[in-house]
């Protein structure tokens, strides 16, 4: 059962299927965290051609929220860190 807008969830429990998951570890505010749909977040703001860094970040923080929890606190740290992979890391 697919929903578009909500995604892809396990018709059984009802949570996020494993083979949806993609984590992979970056560095944020010096610790090794992991970021759900890395790949696709990067790739998708790729797409828009964004020059000024304040949009990048602003984009790339957008869409990691929609997969992953990012604390208020840690924005900035989480920002940078995206903006960072985004650069080629």
């Amino acid at each position: 059962m697919t929903n578009e807008k909500e995604g892809e969830y396990c018709t059984v429990c009802g949570g996020i299927k494993p083979d949806a998951i993609k984590i992979r570890a970056i560095l944020v505010d010096g610790r090794e965290t992991g970021i759900n749909q890395l790949d696709e977040i990067v790739a998708g703001v790729r797409k828009l051609d964004l020059k000024s860094d304040d949009a990048l970040r602003e984009e790339l923080l957008r869409r990691a929220r929609v997969f992953n929890y990012i604390p208020t606190k840690k924005t900035d740290a989480y920002a940078d860190a995206l903006l960072e992979e985004y650069r080629g890391g």
